[in-house]
């Protein structure tokens, strides 16, 4: 057991929408990653994502609403629903997902990576 430190994981990255995993704990993920950008409209068809936002703001859009996260607030995006993740600027983030999800679900795109490294 050790203790992880958020800050010290978040500054060993520069790089933008490719989370590092940093735990793990029955079949779950957790993960940082540093978002900057829009990213692209996606779904996980078997697995509910949770997105906490540490610092900055991130604007979640779903295909009929959106929903705007500050420091210190996060949202559970129930399997199925489309989403598209955008941080005008810098944004940093903890999820929660299970360790099967692929990062972008069915959707191949440049931003795709299913192969997050372990920090």
């Amino acid at each position: 057991m050790k203790k992880v430190n958020i800050q010290e994981k978040l500054d060993q990255f520069q790089d933008h929408w490719n989370p590092r995993i940093v735990g793990e704990l029955n079949g779950q993920q957790v993960k940082l990653a540093k978002l900057k950008g829009e990213f692209i409209w996606h779904t996980h068809d078997e697995e509910d994502e949770l997105f906490w936002v540490i610092s900055g703001v991130l604007k979640i859009e779903f295909r009929d609403s959106s929903v705007t996260l500050n420091p210190g607030e996060f949202i559970v995006v129930p399997k199925g629903v489309k989403h598209k993740p955008i941080a005008e600027n810098e944004v940093q983030v903890m999820l929660f997902e299970p360790a099967a999800t692929k990062h972008t679900g069915n959707e191949k795109h440049e931003l795709t990576n299913n192969n997050q490294k372990h920090l």
